[in-house]
């Protein structure tokens, strides 16, 4: 394979679609809501997309079959007031700086092609350490802005300082350069597990701001685990960490 490749799986008809891109990232955050998504609104395959910028692999199913690594679009139908969906998942984003350019380049022909009236990239902001999550935005209009910010995100002067890397932040950028409007939603997260937690917050920024309602027991269920998870990584860095009371009654401690 020498250049990437489309293949369309099935025909759909969508009324100004708005696409969702969710790839791999930091904590999993944006991955874990656009999977969500789509094994809740039981969206259908209709594009998978493979590409020499991926890294050379691929999966090993259960049954001991492979299958080459991608990236895949979903449809959604949407009803009443639920715009119809385009969501994008997949294995990896590029291995390369150019890749990253050519596969933007083509989602957002995939964009223009399907009539797309605004995209919602997904991620992770990485903070370093565990916090409660919130979620930062960024986009490429003004006025998207204060619209934003009355779902409850929170936009912050520069922020983030080494800006948005990758897939979720090109859409934006390169987007703009075509007219369409996109917003990046970003849950705040230490960056050092897949963080389902980071994950429910974005999504249900997400889900408000598409007027979708999606069941998130899914999500709270993995997010409660994770929760157990961190507090017993936290106990053991507490352990791991120097007394600092000293003297001889500190012996007693020791066993």
């Amino acid at each position: 394979m020498i250049e990437t490749l489309v293949r369309r799986i099935k025909e759909v008809h969508l009324q100004s679609p708005v696409m969702v891109e969710g790839l791999p990232g930091v904590g999993h955050v944006g991955k874990l809501v656009a999977e969500h998504l789509i094994d809740e609104l039981s969206a259908e395959l209709i594009m998978e997309i493979y590409s020499p910028h991926f890294p050379p692999q691929v999966l090993v199913r259960k049954d001991g079959t492979v299958r080459q690594v991608r990236n895949e679009i979903y449809a959604y139908q949407g009803h009443g007031k639920t715009p119809d969906l385009l969501i994008l998942v997949g294995d990896y984003q590029s291995a390369t700086n150019e890749g990253h350019y050519e596969l933007t380049g083509i989602f957002l022909d995939l964009a223009e092609e399907m009539g797309v009236s605004r995209i919602y990239t997904l991620g992770g902001f990485g903070t370093g350490q565990f916090v409660e999550p919130q979620v930062l935005g960024a986009t490429n209009r003004p006025d998207l802005v204060e619209q934003m910010k009355q779902n409850g995100v929170l936009f912050h002067e520069e922020e983030p300082g080494g800006g948005i890397i990758g897939v979720s932040g090109l859409l934006l950028g390169l987007g703009g350069l075509r007219d369409i409007e996109a917003v990046c939603l970003m849950g705040t997260t230490s960056g050092y597990l897949v963080d389902p937690k980071s994950a429910h917050a974005v999504l249900k920024v997400l889900s408000q701001a598409l007027q979708i309602e999606v069941g998130m027991q899914a999500l709270e269920d993995r997010a409660k685990e994770m929760e157990r998870i961190v507090g017993k990584l936290q106990e053991m860095e507490r352990a791991q960490m120097p007394y600092e009371g000293g003297g001889e009654e500190d012996l007693r401690y020791i066993g």
